[in-house]
């Protein structure tokens, strides 16, 4: 696939077909998403492949925390608050999704199973955990270098005609996270991809995305 074509093409999937994802595969995409670049060369990211009767557990485990109102503890502080303008942003692909699923904004019901739906990643087969080293002198930098090899694992997934989804949800509770992932007392949770092949024919998938003008976050100094 063309490069321009993959950057264009690819956007987040939020249902995936429950097909398995061939091991082979999952390892010849970390395979080159390892060439992303990084500080120094670091390579900070480690990475888990959750899959089958670990995923379910935890998939229960994250459904559970929602449903008794378990406060998010994520490893690393997200967003809780935007300028108006992202705020504006954030709203509009809200409005999208729900449009989307033919739902109303005053539908507190459907909205509550769609975000149950959600912490179960969407029922993707595979998440991929991006973890940091607590150790590490320079956690935002270490967090852009796992942006660089989220976006890179990404692409090279559309590639092959699977869909992701980066989640923040997949992440939130790293102590449940911690129950499944093996070794992980020394690590930050830093990202959850949720991997698998897109239902191609869902509306949630479907609708069309927008992105701001260049004009709008762009300056150019002469």
């Amino acid at each position: 696939m063309d490069i321009r074509q993959a950057v264009r093409e690819r956007r987040s999937i939020r249902k995936f077909k429950p097909d398995r994802v061939p091991e082979s595969l999952i390892r010849e995409i970390l395979d080159e998403a390892r060439w992303s670049p990084s500080w120094g060369n670091t390579q900070p990211w480690e990475l888990y492949v959750v899959a089958g009767e670990a995923l379910e557990r935890f998939k229960i485990a994250n459904c559970r925390n929602l449903d008794e109102g378990v406060p998010p503890s994520p490893d690393i502080k997200m967003p809780e608050s935007w300028t108006e303008r992202y705020k504006k942003r954030y709203g509009a692909i809200g409005k999208s999704i729900l449009d989307a699923l033919g739902l109303a904004r005053e539908d507190k019901q459907g909205r509550a199973e769609q975000t149950r739906v959600m912490f179960r990643l969407f029922d993707a087969p595979c998440l991929i955990v991006a973890c940091i080293d607590k150790r590490s002198s320079a956690i935002e930098y270490a967090m852009l270098d796992v942006g660089l090899l989220t976006q890179t694992l990404c692409l090279l997934a559309h590639d092959r005609g699977l869909g992701t989804c980066i989640m923040a949800c997949a992440v939130c509770f790293s102590s449940t996270l911690r129950d499944v992932l093996p070794g992980a007392d020394d690590k930050l949770m830093a990202a959850g991809i949720a991997l698998g092949y897109p239902d191609r024919e869902a509306p949630v998938n479907l609708f069309a995305r927008e992105r701001v003008p260049l004009e709008e976050s762009v300056i150019w100094v002469k």
